[in-house]
């Protein structure tokens, strides 16, 4: 069975056509597919879209496509996948399921979804809860079933990771019949990177999940912590939507919901400017004023500007302190890993992100955190450290390649 997975960004579309193994075989494991061919659309919404593509056969393309809407993206990926691999193999390759990333799922988020106009209706009500991620998903989703009109399109949603919150950590302190009515609750984000990094990290502690207590750390354009025990995510710095928690690229993380209310009563700022302001303003970009990405603000920050050093202070004073909670909450710590595209590159943030967390057991090797390039899985730590650290490199599209086909074999059963 070939998978074509699709992970939308805010103006990317990552994807990638995995050969499925037969899951009835003892064989089967998640790292035995195929990537028959993967690659990614940038800049999509601008005159600069560039796709990069590759498969086995063949070496890495590259080249500039029409992309200014997230319909003409997906266009390109699906005719691009077909003609490439067609050209390599006897027949064309044949798509036999699609499996979407969906950042938020809302009451969906207990398994991967059939896409149908209901489905879609749902997610689009979801929009507002997730409007850097959301109507994108939609987006894809619906040029997906225009151009593969017969293959079945599920949507596997970052939530899914997180319905294992216990009530005490999912909870808001709001009156109970409020929370039940509109589904108020802390639902936590980036749950299929949550769910392949923790599997890793659990693999390299060699003693199975039960018992373990290890903390994830996605860091990049969108952050979340997640702890975990026994494998099952128990606490998520993202809440109701993926803007608590930690600093952001463009997303302001915690702020006092008073502050909120002062910006739309005496400020007079309306709903939506408030939305724009937390959203899209704030965040990494908004305390420097000069950029979303960690790379311009170190580099600035060595040539002086004081901006560009309290923004990522605050951004490593946030991440420090969520771990440090986390640890607490699980009542000790047996390993934490790195990953997201600062967690995975930035050697200069995890030491600084780890400063401090020796009484935790964290103590981190400079030179080990130094080589790791964020391309493979990496202890960081220190040679006795009582707590182990680690760079793993997400693969969010391995992880929904099997969601998606665990969940048609769980339909077809």
């Amino acid at each position: 069975m070939n998978i074509l997975v699709l992970n939308p960004g805010s103006s990317t579309l990552k994807f990638g056509v995995y050969q499925m193994p037969d899951l009835s075989t003892a064989s089967a494991t998640r790292d035995s597919a195929t990537v028959l061919v993967s690659g990614i659309i940038e800049r999509i919404g601008t005159p600069q879209a560039e796709l990069t593509l590759s498969a086995a056969t063949r070496q890495v393309v590259s080249e500039m496509v029409e992309a200014l809407t997230t319909a003409q993206a997906v266009e390109q990926i699906i005719r691009r996948i077909l003609a490439y691999a067609g050209e390599n193999a006897p027949a064309a390759l044949t798509i036999d399921a699609v499996g979407c990333r969906v950042v938020h799922g809302g009451a969906r988020s207990l398994e991967p979804t059939r896409v149908t106009p209901s489905v879609l209706d749902e997610l689009r009500a979801l929009g507002s809860l997730a409007p850097l991620h959301n109507p994108v998903d939609v987006a894809v989703l619906e040029q997906v079933q225009r151009s593969l009109p017969e293959t079945p399109v599920l949507a596997v949603f970052d939530t899914e990771f997180h319905q294992t919150l216990p009530p005490v950590a999912y909870t808001y302190a709001l009156p109970f019949e409020l929370c039940a009515r509109y589904g108020l609750r802390r639902y936590g984000f980036h749950g299929i990177s949550h769910a392949y990094v923790s599997r890793q990290l659990i693999g390299h502690l060699g003693r199975g999940a039960r018992g373990t207590k290890v903390v994830t750390c996605h860091l990049g354009n969108g952050t979340s912590i997640c702890a975990l025990a026994d494998g099952k995510s128990v606490d998520i710095s993202s809440g109701f939507t993926p803007l608590e928690g930690l600093v952001m690229g463009t997303r302001s993380g915690d702020v006092d919901p008073g502050l909120i209310l002062y910006l739309i009563r005496t400020v007079g700022m309306s709903a939506s400017e408030v939305d724009s302001l937390l959203n899209r303003d704030s965040g990494l970009r908004g305390l420097s004023g000069l950029s979303a990405d960690v790379r311009d603000l170190e580099q600035a920050a060595l040539d002086g500007n004081e901006h560009a050093k309290l923004a990522l202070e605050i951004f490593v004073y946030r991440a420090r302190k969520y771990t440090g909670a986390y640890a607490a909450a699980l009542a000790g710590l047996d390993a934490v890993a790195f990953t997201g595209g600062i967690g995975q590159h930035s050697a200069s943030m995890r030491s600084r992100i780890c400063q401090g967390l020796d009484f935790l057991g964290l103590r981190l090797d400079e030179a080990r955190n130094k080589t790791a390039d964020g391309h493979a899985d990496v202890k960081i730590s220190a040679q006795g450290s009582p707590a182990q650290i680690w760079v793993i490199p997400t693969d969010e599209e391995q992880e929904i390649s099997w969601s998606t086909v665990e969940a048609i074999r769980r339909k077809l059963s």
